[in-house]
This record gives structure tokens, sequence and C-alpha cells, in this order.
């Protein structure tokens, strides 16, 4: 219950504002609303309001263009932008310009309380600096629950240098984030430094990651500089961490401790002047049972962990995903192509195996390819038909959930000549299918477990029992 404090409410939409008034009145708050901007901007001048709740479409101004000059005039004053919009750069502007938070449309009435509540009691912020807008570019795509939390999630690590791990399968597009995380971050003015673990021979890691001495190794004709002196003042995006060696973990493990390393073959410290993002498509959790990854570098870079869904758990966004990629094969150079109604229905159909980057392929391969200008179903289904792996290797689309989980049970028998494990069988495969279960809720309601609850029929308590024993990452915001 608040202590009678007011909140100040734009939004060209009578609903909405009514809803929110409606809300916040319950909850104890006394509340002005107004469908324009030039009308909230005289209300803070005033020295009216606590917080402020703004839409950025509006008919007079665009409310994120408020949001600084409230913050030069009233800087103790938080402001929660809200947007239908529902963009990246909707979500990194909010943030850039200083919005306590970023709410995309619709939102949960019981998120938006909380969100108020959490504002009026956090310590006030030092304003943010004023910066270059940046350009009106979309490094990520996506309207769904899952890429608007990721988006909020980016926006706010944008003013850090805190190191991030993305996990995802291959194909969701981690290098994209941890490109986003660069550009739009504090340290875009220097070099974005990208190495693939899994590309590198291993005896050759360290020395492409820390530099060598001139002798240091046979071949070692002269100093070479490694990945960390070449990001310097900028970031680096360790790939594939999962397939990194042990020797090189120990030595990573250090620079994160120390803030500095030494060449292959070198006594002198150089400070590592660098922020880490690291990213696999492995599960590093399993990898530390199996005595594959160290457990305490696993917590040196996994201080902010954002995971990107699959494609097939936001389906909702490969229209526009589609729309995208194939703008982006008409600026390289190829015919601009749109997609019948009922060839989006039929890219809905697939599962997706290889993701974003198998959807980008597929958009080239029919921009290339076809001659007429809209692609029609029958197109798209001979060209993922072409693609598809053989039926004894691939995905099924015609399977059923349980087939499925037969077949990979069969594999499973296959692999266990010597016999299966003689304990805990039954749970072990009921986690299996739990685990991805409970991932794929809890991400369509972006982490809210009474909602994810309901969804599944459990009682709360019980969900939040099964997080715990499967390990799962709880979903929470930074602000």
């Amino acid at each position: 219950m608040s202590d009678s404090r007011t909140i100040l409410i734009a939004d060209d939409d009578r609903a909405i504002r009514t809803v929110l008034s409606q809300a916040l009145g319950r909850s104890g708050y006394q509340v002005r609303a107004t469908s324009s901007a030039s009308t909230l901007w005289r209300w803070v001048e005033d020295g009216e309001g606590d917080l402020v709740i703004t839409d950025v479409v509006m008919p007079d101004e665009n409310g994120l263009d408020l949001v600084p000059r409230i913050k030069r005039i009233r800087p103790e004053m938080r402001v929660v932008v809200m947007s239908a919009q529902s963009t990246f750069m909707t979500a990194l502007k909010a943030a850039q310009r200083g919005a306590f938070e970023y709410l995309p449309k619709p939102f949960d009435l019981k998120e938006l309380l909380a969100v108020v509540e959490r504002a009026l009691a956090a310590p006030q912020a030092p304003a943010p600096a004023e910066e270059a807008e940046p350009e009106e570019r979309l490094p990520l795509v996506g309207r769904s629950p899952a890429m608007q939390e990721i988006y909020r999630t980016v926006a706010r690590l944008t003013t850090t240098d805190l190191t991030v791990m993305i996990t995802g399968e291959s194909g969701t597009g981690k290098e994209l984030v941890a490109r986003a995380l660069h550009d739009y971050g504090r340290r875009r003015g220097g070099p974005f430094v990208a190495i693939n673990m899994a590309a590198i021979p291993r005896e050759l890691i360290e020395s492409e990651l820390f530099g060598h001495e001139r002798g240091a190794f046979t071949g070692a004709l002269n100093r070479g500089i490694g990945r960390f002196e070449q990001a310097a003042g900028g970031t680096l995006f360790l790939d594939e961490i999962g397939d990194m060696p042990p020797e090189a973990q120990t030595r990573l493990l250090r620079v994160l401790q120390e803030g500095e390393f030494t060449t292959v073959g070198g006594r002198n410290p150089i400070k590592a002047n660098v922020r880490i993002v690291a990213a696999t498509h492995r599960d590093l959790r399993q990898s530390i049972r199996q005595g594959l990854f160290r457990e305490d570098l696993f917590y040196r870079l996994n201080v902010v962990p954002i995971r990107l869904p699959p494609l097939r758990e936001r389906m909702e966004d490969i229209p526009l995903l589609a729309r995208h990629f194939l703008e982006r094969a008409r600026t390289s150079g190829l015919p601009l192509k749109q997609l019948s109604t009922e060839a989006v229905d039929r890219l809905k159909g697939h599962a997706w195996p290889g993701n974003a980057r198998e959807l980008e392929n597929l958009m080239r391969r029919l921009a290339a390819l076809y001659p007429q200008e809209t692609i029609d179903a029958e197109a798209v289904a001979a060209e993922l038909s072409e693609a598809e792996p053989p039926a004894e290797t691939g995905l099924r689309r015609a399977e059923t959930l349980e087939q499925a989980v037969e077949r990979h049970l069969k594999a499973f028998v296959a692999a266990h000549k010597d016999g299966l494990p003689v304990r805990d069988l039954y749970d072990r495969v009921l986690a299996e299918v739990e685990r991805p279960l409970l991932r794929l809720v809890l991400g369509a309601t972006r982490g809210n477990q009474i909602k994810a609850a309901a969804m599944l029929g459990l009682n709360r308590n019980t969900l939040r029992k099964k997080i715990r024993e499967l390990d799962l990452p709880v979903v929470r915001g930074l602000g």
C-alpha cells in the first residue's frame, strides 16, 4: 500500500488511462491522467507528482523526448515508459534517456504495480549523460514476450561493463546480442573482437587469447598479439566458451580475478582493459558435473545470464523476422520479395532446428531463386523439403510428442548396450521432459511464476520446488 503518493499518467488511449487509474487508485495512490504530453510537462514543471508513467506515441510529442527533459528539472522523478512499438530500439532509447523501466504493451497490471512500487522505493540515481542518438536500425527483431525481456535486459546492460553469459541453441543470434551490447554500450568507441573456441586447435587457444613472446614455442619467430590486447578498450566476445580446454580456463579465471594476464612465455603482467561477453550452446552446469568446465569460472562469467529462446518458442516473431531477412536480402542486391499469408502460415508450421539462421538462409534462397514478387506456400514448402535432413536423423514435422519421446528413448537404450542405468531411470526421463517444458512456459510468462503455475496447472509451491530441483534459472529484472 502506498503513502498517498501521486502518479502522473500520459497516454492517448482512454481505456488504458482508465484501467491504470483504477488499478493505481485501488492500491492507494493518487492519480492524475492526461492524453497529452504538454499537460504532463506542465504538471512536472509545477512540481506535481512522484512518478510518471508515459506512453511513447502521443498526439503532440513523443514520450521518449520528455524523459531527459523531466530528468533535467526533476532528477529525483522516476519515469516509466510504455509502448506498443515493442522494439529493441524503443527499450534502448528509454534506458539511455534515463527511464526507470520500459514496459511493452500489452502489459500485466501486477507487473506494472510492482514496477511502480520499485520505482518509488529506489534510491536516487545520477542523471544520465547526454549521448548521441542510436541509429534507427534493428540489431534484434521480434515482439514476443521472450524477446521483450531480452530487449529490456540488453538496454539496461548497455550502461554497465558487467560480464555477460549468453546461452542458446545454434542460430539463435548469440553474436547479435553480443554486438548489440558493444555497439550501444559504453565501450562502443573501442574494438569488438570475437573468438570462437570451437574453431581453434586446443594447443593454440592460450596463444590466441593472451599472445606469445618470441621463442615461446616452436615457430614463434616474433611476438604475437593476443585477442585480449586486440580488444583493449572494447569488448571481447568468447563464443562457444564451453569448448575452452582446462588449461585456458585456468588462465582466463586468473584474468577475471586479477584483471591482468601474461603472454605465453612472458613474465610482465598486462592490464586487461576489456568487457567480456561469453556465449555457448552447451549446458555448462552439466559440463561442470562432468568435470569439463570449472565451476568457479562459470560463476565469474555468469554475472548476468541471457538465454536466447529457440525460434520454435517464439513463432509469433516469424512474420517480422521473415520481412526483416527479405529486406536484408534486398540491400545485398537480391530482388525485393514478399510472402503470401499462406506462405507465412507454412513457415509457422516448420520446426526450425536451425533457428533464425535457418530462416534467414531460406529467405535469401527464395529471393534469389523465385521470379514472382509474392512467394507462395508451395515455394516455401518446396524449399523447406529440399533443406530438410535425412528422415532417419532429422526432425519429423508430422511426428507426435509421444513418438518423438519414444524415438529418443530408443536411441538412449541403443547407446547403453552394456545395460541401462539401474537407478533413477524414471526420474531422469521425467526431468528431461519437464526441464524444457518449464523453461518454455517461464519464458512465455517472462518469469512470472504465478502465471506459469496457472498455465501448467500446478500449485505455485510445486512449481518453485521443481525450479529448484531442475536447477532452472529464475528470470528477474535487473532494475
